[in-house]
């Protein structure tokens, strides 16, 4: 995809950010369905392993979740709240259901080695992580044109 003067790629804290947003999020939802399972004793034990609705809550669910609004609305709520979006590179569009579970999966290769494919953000052209140049993504924000002043409104 040629640099579109309509959009931004855009960059490593922002993407932090919106991160920390779906991250809260999520732990809204979460916890309340551990605490429903487990009880009050869920943070009190040691165990990394809580069991099967553990795993399912807190290993398979989130993932799914994401996985669906990438594949659904090309963002996440966090992205959303940075006015983000994820499109296939090549074209601007939207990506397909394919690089979407390409983009999902390969974030654990980005996360190994102590989140580097994560850091390369910073470092890329076009602000892509080690996951979106394997599914062939990015990250990017449309410019929106500016809002013309309105008549007989003093511009500040």
């Amino acid at each position: 995809m040629q640099q579109n003067p309509e959009m931004d790629y855009v960059g490593f804290w922002p993407r932090v950010g919106a991160t920390l947003i779906d991250t809260l999020l999520l732990l809204i939802i979460i916890m309340p369905m551990l605490i429903a399972i487990y009880g009050r004793s869920y943070f009190s034990t040691d165990s990394l392993f809580r069991g099967p609705a553990h795993f399912m809550i807190s290993c398979v669910m989130p993932p799914l979740i994401q996985l669906a609004f990438w594949i659904t609305l090309s963002t996440t709520p966090g992205k959303m709240a940075i006015g983000a979006i994820i499109v296939d590179a090549k074209t601007g569009n939207k990506p397909s259901a394919g690089q979407c579970v390409k983009r999902c999966l390969s974030s654990y290769l980005s996360a190994l080695p102590l989140y580097l494919g994560f850091f390369w953000i910073g470092k890329d052209s076009r602000k892509q992580g080690w996951h979106d140049k394997i599914a062939d993504t990015v990250v990017i924000r449309r410019k929106t044109a500016a809002v013309p002043a309105s008549p007989g409104l003093p511009l500040q």
